[in-house]
């Protein structure tokens, strides 16, 4: 008898419906075929261990399984259920009636409990995409794909509960939740706050100006002068995440297995920090099955590199491109994929190999080819690509002692999101651009008019501190959104002033200061 059964491969971010096709005939054995890989080849063991727990049967029958389309690679282990559910319904063990409405997927144990899968949401997403009446999936994925409004989400904790469901002997009601409702009880839910942070003014200044106009920002200084402190608040000062973008950022998590105790939706920008020796594959994203890289996993949030110079040098320089175009490709013999990566880019780093050069009190060690040298780790077309680089000093006493709080995040939030709302306006129309360090050359001759006084001031700063073009950019766009935050319709002189001492720590100077 030959039945067909409906689930999903995740093929990037984004899933494909699989046709899971099983014909029983005279003869012996099972036959998988459709490009599985070894994952799925080993189902069938998983699959009789599973039917002799949970009190069904294989039989001995010639069995072959195809899953189509043929020329897709099928990996991982989520094909496992709908492979029993299908052979059940192929020996007529339950009934197939139903079953061409449900995408079904999940990872068989031994003793026939469901195992947590890979990219339940972006799963559902393609089910309610293309016409399904719901979705079948572990319980535990039960909340993520239930995020998907219009579908009905069964969460099946065994093989026989599936199996009973699919009978019609044991009803089980569909999960909800209302995802609206959720996204704004969590969605400004931080334990962590600026108000927090001593003194640093300059420095809280800066990481508004950045996160007001998604400008990337290195900070330079002394050991224990508050970094980390301050890039680890730099979520608290984000717009909140849109619905359309939390459902993107959790869709990455979870094809990426991520979510953790997160199960639904993601509520709140991403702040990833991996360690300086990650490799270049966890960074960017690949490997022999394709997962994203940190850099997709921070996907509308802060890519935090602490110590930058402490990281390889090749992956630093492949950061680059993403960090023009925003999106990574990850190119095989046989296959492409691509992983997006909008992300904001948040380093730190000390000035010298001992820390303390430049330091207001602590005497430096180093000679000065040690500090050019240390400095020049990072490249100059990637200290290009950072539109911020501020220098942060030590706080004194008399601020850490002040029992004063400081400016609360939310304040400084308020003014970050009146200035996104004056860049969305502005940008309305234009695809893929949606904040000031996004325009490109041609945006900022329209958007970016300099008058005289601002264009003087800028030329003399071009010429003292050596820069490049691309930092003449980097400080026009910059100086556009301190107009933001102010409400102001044109950049002054003095808009101008502030975004160049954004870069007075560019490498050529930082180790000549006298």
């Amino acid at each position: 008898m030959f039945t067909r059964v409906y689930s999903s491969a995740v093929v990037g971010i984004n899933a494909l419906t699989v046709e899971v096709e099983v014909n029983v005939s005279p003869g012996i054995g099972m036959f998988l075929v459709g490009l599985p890989d070894n994952a799925v080849k080993e189902s069938q063991e998983r699959i009789r261990s599973a039917f002799e727990n949970s009190g069904l049967r294989m039989v001995g029958k010639k069995t072959v399984v195809n899953l189509a389309p043929a020329d897709l690679k099928k990996e991982g282990s989520a094909l496992d259920l709908p492979i029993a559910i299908a052979i059940l319904a192929a020996t007529e063990q339950i009934p197939s009636d139903e079953l061409a409405g449900w995408i079904i997927a999940g990872e068989l144990s031994l003793d026939g409990s469901i195992k947590p899968i890979r990219g339940a949401l972006p799963m559902a997403i393609e089910a309610l995409g293309k016409g399904f009446k719901g979705m079948i999936v572990p319980v535990a994925n039960a909340d993520e794909a239930a995020v998907v409004e219009g579908l009905d989400v069964v969460g099946v904790a065994t093989l026989r509960e599936a199996v009973d469901f699919i009978a019609g002997t044991t009803p089980i009601a569909p999960r909800r939740v209302a995802t609206q409702e959720l996204f704004n009880q969590k969605a400004n839910r931080y334990g962590e706050d600026f108000a927090d942070v001593k003194g640093q003014e300059y420095v809280k200044r800066a990481l508004e100006v950045a996160a007001a106009g998604g400008h990337n920002i290195v900070m330079i200084g002394a050991p224990g002068s508050g970094k980390t402190m301050l890039a680890r608040r730099m979520p608290t000062i984000m717009p909140p995440l849109s619905l359309e973008e939390a459902l993107e950022t959790t869709k990455i998590h979870s094809v990426a297995g991520k979510l953790g105790s997160e199960k639904g939706l993601l509520t709140q920008r991403p702040f990833r920090s991996p360690h300086h020796l990650a490799s270049a594959v966890a960074m960017v994203g690949g490997g022999s099955n394709p997962q994203p890289g940190e850099i997709s996993l921070a996907h509308n949030g802060i890519l935090f590199l602490d110590e930058l110079p402490e990281f390889g040098r090749s992956i630093l320089e492949v950061m680059r491109q993403p960090l023009e175009d925003k999106v990574v490709t990850v190119a095989r013999a046989k296959y492409s994929v691509a992983y997006p990566a909008n992300f904001m880019l948040v380093a730190s780093m000390n000035p010298c190999p001992c820390g303390y050069y430049n330091h207001p009190t602590k005497e430096c060690n180093c000679s000065r080819h040690a500090v050019e040298r240390y400095i020049g780790k990072i490249s100059g077309p990637l200290m290009d690509r950072i539109d911020i680089q501020i220098e942060v000093t030590p706080v004194e006493y008399n601020q850490m002692n002040n029992p004063e709080p400081a400016e609360p995040s939310q304040a400084i939030r308020q003014r970050v999101i009146a200035a996104r709302e004056r860049q969305l306006r502005r940008f309305e129309g234009i695809d893929g651009v949606f904040t000031n360090a996004m325009m490109n050359s041609a945006m900022l001759a329209e958007f970016c008019p300099l008058d005289e006084q601002c264009s003087a001031l800028l030329s003399r700063a071009m010429e003292r501190l050596a820069l490049s073009a691309r930092a003449y950019n980097r400080i026009v766009k910059v100086a556009r959104t301190i107009a933001d935050l102010e409400g102001a319709e044109q950049i002054s002189s003095a808009h101008i002033a502030e975004a160049i001492g954004y870069r007075n720590l560019d490498r050529e100077n930082w180790g000549n200061r006298e």
